[in-house]
């Protein structure tokens, strides 16, 4: 697993506090990020999904996305960090400054 900064670790904690649910293409983004900057496992030691496993197999695309644009595990965090704020901005954050009325 790699070594993740305070920013990233905070960013994790406040994405689970979001009022209200991302798109689904914010939450791959999300998850590929994350996979991607945890690297827990990397994505040649991951299992693939399941034939039927039509959400596995969209995130499992995702996060290879991620690793063909050549992000590292630090960038990828920066970039989670960074989502992560603009979620919050958009959909509001229970605890934040900036609660939005929904």
């Amino acid at each position: 697993m790699a070594e993740t900064s305070p920013q990233f670790q905070k960013a994790v904690e406040e994405s689970r506090k979001l009022t209200a649910k991302p798109t689904n293409d914010e939450l791959l983004e999300l998850y590929a990020l994350f996979k991607q900057a945890t690297q827990d496992p990397p994505i040649e030691e991951s299992d693939s999904p399941g034939a039927f496993d039509l959400k596995g197999k969209a995130k499992k695309r995702a996060w290879q996305k991620i690793v063909d644009e050549g992000v590292t595990p630090s960038e990828a965090q920066t970039r989670y960090v960074e989502l992560v704020e603009t979620l919050k901005n958009n959909y509001g954050f229970e605890g934040g400054e900036k609660e939005k009325e929904l």
